[in-house]
């Protein structure tokens, strides 16, 4: 029951969280990602999460595979300063229903224990393409 209060009032604080990002940035589509195109490749996850626990081995090996490649995995949950980041890059992607599993990079999301399987090496592939 504990964990079920403190998964619950996480959740909450990710989506108030995400409604002051949406706040201070404004209109997420009217900021340059362009420079990002060669930046990082996030993958947002929360501890405890089912959908998350079964796609976690595939990110994780695909960090192994493609070690150049910059994939940073970060649980937003339970973790402040990730959760910020989560909400930026949210907000630069231009999302406004925030759910984990979540690939985000650049303004190129991919959501969910199917969508990340069948695309993120090919979003990878793609990225070292442009950091070439």
């Amino acid at each position: 029951m504990d964990k079920t209060i403190r998964i619950v009032a996480a959740v909450l604080a990710v989506v108030v969280v995400a409604s002051i990002g949406v706040l201070v940035y404004g209109n997420p589509s009217a900021h340059d990602t362009e420079g990002d195109s060669a930046g990082t490749i996030y993958f947002f996850y929360g501890e405890g999460c089912p959908a998350c626990h079964y796609v976690m081995p595939f990110v994780i090996n695909m960090t192994k595979k493609y070690p150049d490649a910059d994939i940073q995995v970060l649980e937003v949950w339970y973790n402040q300063t990730n959760q910020q980041r989560y909400q930026e890059a949210n907000a630069v992607a231009g999302v406004t229903r925030l759910s984990v599993p979540q690939v985000v990079y650049g303004k190129t999301v991919l959501v969910g224990a199917v969508e990340i399987p069948e695309k993120l090496e090919s979003l990878i592939k793609d990225h070292l393409k442009k950091k070439a």
